[in-house]
């Protein structure tokens, strides 16, 4: 081999590499896809006071984002920190601006989705006041933690590994807002916290879950088929949720009614039973005008019009009371919130709740 044909070939080899790098660079370098992360606080962003031994809020949205070095290789992700609160604090005066926030956050086209981080005891009630009020069909998924981020085995980094690869994942979108905990996704209307502590905590009863993340993807089952989505009020009315006890005498419903409360949730037994006491105080506060939403204490099942005893469900639709079917009290309550503003006639409630 000559010289001259050496070189020529050492020439075509050059240009094959360059070639090859031309191909393979772009990829490597190309730009991820972007997910916002929305910071609220809870167990997810505390850590052990020195002083007190006690898990406080601690941690930026940042702080949490650096815990978890594989997000860089899933998405570029922008924290925004809304607050840093536990999740105790959060309620009517902060949700109108979180919507507002996420609400601006996906109207970026080159956002994906956005995840919520949040502490767990109010998660599901925030979760169902985002997807009744988010006009996006962008994901939205609200992740929190059961062990703070000074313990040696927190769970907060997975569930904000796996909420940022749902958001990205074929079928996200279109899904409603979730809460996605231990690898499992759930609707938000249907979920609930069920134990004090256990990483297996958020669960949706009957209806079951969407589907979970796995290691090497992310699996949708189902959709929620009883979503629906709402204006967001001016203003947040005030909805006061009153339970039922054995002995229990109506006062706290009168006191509700008579101090200014809009409407009130009775968090009643079986599907939807009373005592008598409660039902005078149920059907004055009606008569006074102030609406009266009777949700199940029980974990499944609806709260149904059924029996007829004197407080039994069937007295108290006959009282004008609106049953809240198979929402939570608490969800009752936000659905309540957000619907007040515009109608307070128990049958265009009761369709809402019918939904």
């Amino acid at each position: 081999m000559t010289f001259e044909t050496t070189r020529r070939q050492v020439r075509r080899n050059a240009f094959a590499l360059a070639g090859l790098a031309a191909l393979t660079l772009p990829v490597a370098a190309a730009e991820l896809p972007k997910v916002a992360i929305v910071a609220t606080g809870g167990t997810i962003a505390m850590k052990l006071d020195p002083a007190t031994q006690a898990p406080v809020p601690a941690l930026s949205g940042e702080d949490l984002v650096a815990a978890v070095p594989k997000l860089k290789d899933v998405a570029n992700v922008a924290v925004t920190e809304f607050s840093n609160v536990p999740s105790d604090y959060m309620g009517p005066d902060r949700w109108p601006d979180l919507v507002r926030r996420v609400e601006s956050i996906l109207a970026d086209p080159e956002i994906r989705g956005a995840v919520v981080l949040h502490g767990t005891d109010t998660l599901d009630q925030t979760a169902y006041f985002l997807d009744l009020t988010l006009k996006s069909e962008k994901p939205v998924v609200l992740v929190g933690a059961q062990r703070n981020a000074s313990d040696h085995d927190a769970d907060g980094p997975r569930n904000l590994l796996n909420a940022v690869r749902q958001i990205l994942a074929d079928g996200a979108h279109g899904m409603g807002v979730t809460v996605t905990l231990n690898h499992r996704i759930n609707a938000a209307r249907e979920v609930r916290k069920t134990h004090t502590s256990n990483v297996e905590t958020f669960d949706s009863g009957d209806a079951g879950i969407l589907g979970y993340v796995d290691e090497d993807r992310v699996v949708f089952s189902r959709k929620s088929l009883r979503r629906q989505t709402l204006p967001l009020p001016e203003r947040m009315p005030r909805v006061d949720l009153v339970p039922m006890y054995a002995g229990a005498d109506g006062s706290q419903v009168r006191r509700a009614a008579e101090s200014g409360a809009e409407a009130i949730v009775v968090e009643a037994y079986g599907w939807g039973n009373v005592n008598a006491p409660m039902h005078d105080a149920i059907k004055a506060a009606i008569e006074r005008g102030v609406p009266v939403i009777v949700a199940t204490k029980v974990y499944d099942g609806r709260a149904l019009p059924v029996y007829g005893f004197k407080g039994g469900g069937s007295t108290l639709r006959k009282a004008g009371a609106v049953f809240a079917g198979d929402l939570t009290p608490d969800k009752a309550r936000i659905l309540a919130l957000i619907a007040l503003p515009t109608s307070k006639d128990a049958a265009a409630l009761q369709a809402l709740f019918d939904r």
